[in-house]
């Protein structure tokens, strides 16, 4: 495995909260707007403005990552429950392979799939209620 990070989700105020978190850790932040992907992944009008993901260093390889997603795609947020695992795999096979894993007696909410952002990408939660995500970008250039 390349990189565990958290992910956290947020009901339309992620960038408040990652500026916060910058001001404790410091750091760079990375941002993406939904208005910035190239289908926009079903946002419109104000939701154009939030966060599709944020990533911030926070030591070593550790990224705390996040976004707005359930405020724009309508799903309800309950906080405590708004976090997952995202694993980014070495390669594709390692992906599928940790992906169908976890997801046995799971539920998957996005099959392991191409995306805008990576060659391999899947949300999940295992069969415990746990959320995780498997990204695998793709070869480095």
């Amino acid at each position: 495995m390349k990189a565990v990070n958290p992910y956290l989700n947020f009901d339309g105020n992620t960038e408040e909260v990652f500026e916060f978190y910058q001001s404790v850790f410091g750091g760079e932040l990375q941002i993406v707007r939904f208005k910035d992907m190239e289908d926009s992944m079903g946002a419109t009008g104000d939701d154009l403005e939030k966060i599709a993901h944020v990533s911030l260093p926070i030591g070593g390889n550790t990224m705390l990552m996040g976004d707005d997603g359930p405020a724009v795609m309508g799903q309800p947020m309950t906080v405590g429950d708004n976090f997952s695992i995202n694993l980014e795999a070495e390669n594709a096979q390692e992906a599928e392979k940790v992906f169908n894993d976890l997801s046995a007696g799971g539920k998957i909410t996005m099959p392991l799939q191409e995306t805008e952002w990576a060659a391999k990408f899947g949300m999940l939660t295992d069969k415990y209620g746990i959320s995780w995500s498997v990204n695998y970008p793709g070869e480095e250039n």
